[in-house]
């Protein structure tokens, strides 16, 4: 591909691709279009009886935007990962352009769980997330379900479904299903970093009294 810049990046997402590297230490960049997409329905998170518990009874905290080059320092921190130091940078560059969100958890001043994304509208585009604690990356999702729900946002791509996600009420949708929700989304205006931060006790509030 040409050079990858934040704003050819922000224009592959908002035409429905994204981009992957193979490995950490791969320098290509290749673009993605999956046949099949993952999709999280904002009105159909699944936040279990467990998972609600932990939320209300945890001393972890949330944030929003605190560390995003940490959360994405932290999502790239295993073994396999396609997040290389371009891709690092250019998401990093997307955040200063306000394009690019974090959902931070912390246990005291640890990071310790947390996911990003990308905005274009009502669209968030789901990019990674990781855990150091039990249940820190399910909470950091809710979170930002919340989040996105607060903020008007109408679409939340999780590019492929796996079964950790499906199990909180990720779905599959076609590639022609997924680009008409995108052409739909775009349209919408959603500010990310416009509700208050909310504690992981109000997200579980929320959520519960609209289930």
């Amino acid at each position: 591909m040409s050079e990858l810049t934040p704003e050819l990046l922000l224009h592959g997402y908002s035409i429905g691709i994204f981009p992957m590297a193979e490995h950490r230490d791969d320098p290509e960049i290749f673009w993605v279009d999956p046949r099949r997409r993952g999709v999280m329905p904002l009105n159909g998170f699944h936040l279990s009886r467990s998972l609600a518990k932990a939320m209300r009874r945890s001393p972890f905290r949330a944030s929003v935007d605190e560390d995003f080059a940490g959360v994405v320092e932290g999502c790239a921190d295993r073994a396999d990962t396609w997040i290389n130091d371009e891709i690092f940078g250019l998401y990093n560059a997307l955040h200063l352009k306000r394009h690019a969100h974090s959902i931070e958890i912390w246990e005291d001043q640890t990071l310790v769980g947390g996911v990003y994304g990308v905005t274009l509208g009502g669209a968030f585009f789901g990019e990674s997330m990781f855990s150091r604690r039990t249940n820190a990356s399910k909470m950091a999702l809710a979170v930002l379900v919340d989040r996105l729900r607060q903020a008007g946002f109408v679409l939340f791509d999780a590019q492929f479904l796996t079964d950790h996600l499906a199990s909180l009420g990720a779905q599959e949708i076609t590639r022609a299903e997924y680009h008409a929700r995108l052409d739909r989304a775009k349209e919408v205006k959603a500010r990310f970093d416009a509700p208050p931060v909310a504690s992981l006790y109000e997200v579980v509030q929320r959520m519960t009294q609209t289930s």
